[in-house]
């Protein structure tokens, strides 16, 4: 018997937000973030300030960072609570330097934002799916790779891009094989608000 009628539909899915907010980056924010002092973070730089949004040079930018957490807590996540920033901070990979595989702890969303222009060949940010240890590793054919089996997923980020996600996605950025540095801008966001219920005695209230 060969089956005939069959279907195949996605119930999760994992939301990747992305917007143009290039309109509120302009040439002295780029300059005055290329010139934070860095340190050597494993292979690439991050600057010495961890909370970067919280000076007064980029409160332009910090504002409309807020206004895309505000839309991805009620419109992508439907919750009633709020999202913040929490640290923020600049990274720099140097020709040859891309990001080891990690997560995001302490955070519910996390957000890097491509403030200035992208080195070409654009060194892409890699999503995996896989959270824990594998104890039974079943790779897909390449020939046959799809969202309901593939492990991993490339985004190139654009430039003036701000791209939010959960900060339980393990990701890492590919090796820069330009001859230019790569900018960028990461940060993470916790909930405010209350959770729960005060008569099933599960409330919580963040400020």
């Amino acid at each position: 018997m060969t089956i005939e009628n069959f279907n195949i539909a996605p119930i999760f899915a994992e939301p990747i937000y992305r917007a143009d907010i290039s309109d509120s980056i302009t040439d002295k924010h780029v300059e005055y973030i290329q010139n934070l002092e860095m340190n050597r973070n494993q292979s690439n730089l991050i600057s010495k300030n961890l909370y970067i949004f919280e000076e007064p040079e980029l409160i332009e930018i910090k504002n409309v960072v807020q206004e895309a957490l505000d839309f991805y807590a009620a419109e992508v996540m439907g919750i009633n609570q709020q999202l913040y920033v929490t640290q923020s901070w600049s990274l720099i990979n140097n020709p040859g330097v891309g990001m080891h595989t990690h997560s995001h702890s302490n955070s519910v969303v996390s957000g890097s934002l491509y403030y200035c222009e992208m080195p070409v060949p654009i060194a892409g940010m890699i999503f995996d799916r896989h959270r824990t240890y594998q104890q039974i590793d079943l790779t897909p054919s390449s020939e046959k790779r799809s969202i309901y089996n593939t492990s991993m997923n490339l985004i190139a980020p654009k430039k003036g891009e701000v791209i939010l996600f959960s900060s339980s996605l393990q990701h890492n950025v590919e090796p820069n094989t330009s001859s230019q540095d790569r900018y960028s801008i990461a940060f993470n966001a916790f909930i405010k608000g209350k959770l729960g219920n005060f008569r099933d005695v599960s409330e919580l209230i963040l400020e």
